[in-house]
């Protein structure tokens, strides 16, 4: 029972853990890297724009990144979060 219970609380926490959003504002390039359309570098792009301008206020900042638009930020932002 108790190694059942171990299994059950380990698979909930992987669950939360696979859908947890990406936060732009904290993410490092492999982490951006694992949104779906964000490529090396696009991520490498965020990471200095966020270190140059500063962080995000909202999802809709990102398409200041070079090639990110958008269309972009509108398909990953079931994906990606704007948290300070």
């Amino acid at each position: 029972m108790k190694k059942l219970a171990l299994a059950l609380g380990l698979v909930l926490c992987l669950a939360a853990a696979a859908f947890a959003k990406v936060n732009v504002n904290t993410a490092t390039v492999a982490e951006l890297e694992s949104v779906k359309g964000i490529g090396p570098v696009k991520a490498e792009a965020i990471v200095k724009d966020r270190e140059t301008n500063g962080k995000f206020k909202s999802l809709k900042d990102l398409a200041r990144v070079k090639g990110i638009g958008p269309k972009l930020v509108e398909k990953i932002s079931g994906e990606v979060e704007v948290a300070r």
